[in-house]
């Protein structure tokens, strides 16, 4: 059975290539920047009350539970550094997250076992995980590439569970590294974290159409 080697390749390194190529300043044209983002915006796949539905998200993927509070500490220095400059302050979240998971050296501290996402709208998906765990995420990048995960996906709001929640103040928190922060807004974005079942390649591919890897299969 083939590994599922070929996902974690394509979706974590071409997300980590972006972003490194990004904050070193090298050139890239719109269209390989915008090809780029089909490994961070799957299509997560629920059914529930209502009703079978597939939304566009941002994923990504964190560190290990180990090494969550001390990134989303460097994390939270950051983002109470902002001072109004969008540009200067965009360019030192890049050269943080450089360093704390796209660089070489920081891969091993990167949890492979799931990926993450904000919940902005709360509605069909919303009500959908909240009542039925089981989710699909289809990942599309033309003209062949594609990739399925299976698994179950866990809603972490602290507005619900009245504790705090280190997943929802951390995938906010690597959101507003980059973007014009506003920690205020936390909140008002629970956090889904998807734990990866299974893995699939649908890759228009001899080796793909629906083909089942092996997972877990070790570091990337």
């Amino acid at each position: 059975m083939k590994s599922a080697e070929s996902f974690f390749n394509w979706a974590f390194k071409t997300r980590a290539n972006t972003v490194t190529k990004l904050y070193e300043g090298e050139e890239m044209s719109k269209e390989k920047v915008f090809l780029s983002f089909c490994s961070h915006n799957p299509a997560l796949v629920s059914n529930g009350p209502a009703g079978l539905n597939a939304s566009i998200k941002g994923v990504g993927f964190i560190p290990k539970p180990e090494y969550l509070e001390e990134t989303l500490a460097a994390y939270i220095e950051h983002i109470k550094s902002y001072d109004g400059d969008d540009a200067a302050y965009s360019k030192r979240g890049l050269k943080l997250l450089v360093e704390q998971l796209y660089s070489p050296e920081a891969h091993h501290k990167i949890d492979f076992t799931r990926v993450v996402s904000l919940e902005m709208a709360k509605k069909h998906s919303y009500e959908n995980y909240s009542d039925n765990s089981e989710a699909t995420l289809i990942y599309y990048q033309p003209p062949i590439v594609s990739y399925e995960l299976r698994g179950k996906m866990e809603i972490h709001d602290e507005n619900t569970s009245g504790k705090r929640e280190i997943y929802q103040q951390f995938i906010n928190a690597q959101h507003d590294v980059y973007h014009r922060p506003d920690m205020s807004r936390w909140l008002k974005y629970p956090a889904y974290v998807f734990r990866i079942e299974e893995i699939w390649d649908n890759c228009a591919t001899k080796e793909g159409f629906g083909t089942l890897l092996k997972y877990p299969y070790g570091e990337v």
